[in-house]
């Protein structure tokens, strides 16, 4: 099986509750992240840039905004009909329920996966920020012999009980697999890391088909806690070291096996500063594998007067008479003079106006800040008005902006 075909299956349902309030109006896959992104997008190019063409996209939880950006930002050669990002909401044929579960969620489209009669369904997550050339995973799985692969990626064994701990044998043949055990099984050769199960899956089909249809009967639901731990049992099940695979491109001074998990403001804050400085951790530029998102047709930002360090900027922005050090902001953003922004992300078409003091500030969309308005410096304050983390993390909710430089603007 030297070229097999191959049918992908996002899941793209999170509710990111952890997240709230940026998952007021929004799934967590939908999440504005970097400059001009998603979350989702970052699967999606993954998929994409390993010549996947066929993947269905699994919505549920507030999904018009992740709906609105795939029709924008994801649409593939029409021509083709094998190659297709379909949005695919609950179907319900089961019964009134939504996906009640990662592996129900895919049990419930099985129908759409095996019309396409595929040799393997890749069935990955969209809630993580990384690069994975999945074809090198493929080629892993294959050589294995194996019928299912998890992605594995290292993690200190003094935090693994975060995660589903995966105990595999020198060759990656898995023994066992564990929810955030109290006591997680280390590495093969490295008492100090555990591999922690990145929830990307890769699937023989008969295997997939089998393990989903005995799972229903069983009333199972999700893969790490149902499917999985039966068939260590009775399948070859491997585990993939995320830690072996390159992208080209990749520079020295990036993290190779960069992934994170944004599901908390704070890991999602923490991930956007990666971002930044003149070597980050996870470098957006890189022409040899290439992050998609929207086809934004605004202008250019201007900038009048303006000091900036350490910054994202992206298009159709005015920044007028601003200081801006170690922060992201996104499209059509308006500062007025005297503003001053410290390690702030601000989202699109916000306004900012005269002498606004912003410090570790989430800005969310069509926000307003009124002149000399002040976040991030009184805690105490802050509480009364926003939600604040444990760590200082002040989050503006997305906003109702009138704004008539905002009202036109460019989608």
């Amino acid at each position: 099986m030297n070229t097999p075909t191959i049918v992908a299956v996002v899941l793209a349902g999170g509710e990111g509750s952890r997240l709230h309030p940026l998952t007021e109006h929004r799934s967590k896959p939908s999440v504005p992240f970097g400059g001009r992104f998603r979350v989702v997008d970052f699967v999606l190019s993954s998929l994409v840039n390993s010549k996947i063409f066929a993947i269905y996209l699994l919505v549920q939880y507030k999904s018009q905004s992740l709906i609105e950006h795939i029709r924008r930002s994801w649409v593939l050669a029409p021509i083709f009909p094998e190659q297709f990002i379909a949005v695919v909401p609950p179907q319900m044929r089961e019964g009134p329920e939504w996906f009640q579960g990662t592996a129900d969620a895919v049990y419930q489209n099985l129908r759409l996966i095996e019309r396409h009669a595929p040799d393997l369904v890749v069935v990955f997550g969209a809630d993580h920020i990384y690069r994975m050339d999945v074809r090198q995973m493929v080629a892993f799985h294959l050589r294995s012999g194996a019928d299912v692969t998890v992605a594995a990626l290292p993690v200190p064994i003094g935090g693994a009980s975060a995660f589903g701990i995966i105990d595999a044998a020198a060759d990656g043949a898995v023994r066992g697999f564990r929810e955030k055990p109290i006591d997680p099984a280390p590495m093969p050769h490295d008492p100090t890391r555990a591999f922690a199960s990145m929830g990307n899956y890769i699937f023989n089909t008969d295997v997939l088909s089998k393990a989903l249809r005995d799972g229903h009967q069983r009333g199972e639901q999700d893969f790490g806690r149902d499917l999985l731990p039966r068939l260590i049992n009775t399948q070859r099940v491997f585990a993939y070291d995320f830690c072996a695979n390159r992208i080209p491109g990749i520079r020295d001074y990036e993290e190779s096996a960069y992934w994170r998990d944004v599901g908390t403001i704070d890991a999602y804050f923490e991930a956007h500063q990666d971002l930044l400085g003149a070597e980050p951790k996870f470098d957006m530029f890189n022409p040899k594998w290439r992050i998609g998102s929207s086809n934004y047709q605004g202008p250019s930002p201007k900038f009048f007067r303006a000091e900036i360090d350490n910054c994202i900027i992206s298009s159709g922005g005015l920044i007028n008479g601003a200081r801006l050090r170690n922060s992201i902001v996104r499209s059509e953003v308006l500062m007025e003079d005297d503003v001053e922004l410290d390690e702030c992300i601000v989202m699109d078409y916000a306004v900012l106006r005269k002498g606004v003091r912003l410090k570790r500030v989430i800005v969310d969309r069509y926000n307003t800040i009124e002149a000399g308005d002040c976040i991030g410096y009184d805690a105490e304050a802050d509480r009364r008005r926003f939600r604040v983390t444990d760590s200082g993390i002040v989050v503006v909710p997305r906003g109702q902006c009138t704004d008539t430089r905002v009202m036109f603007r460019y989608l």
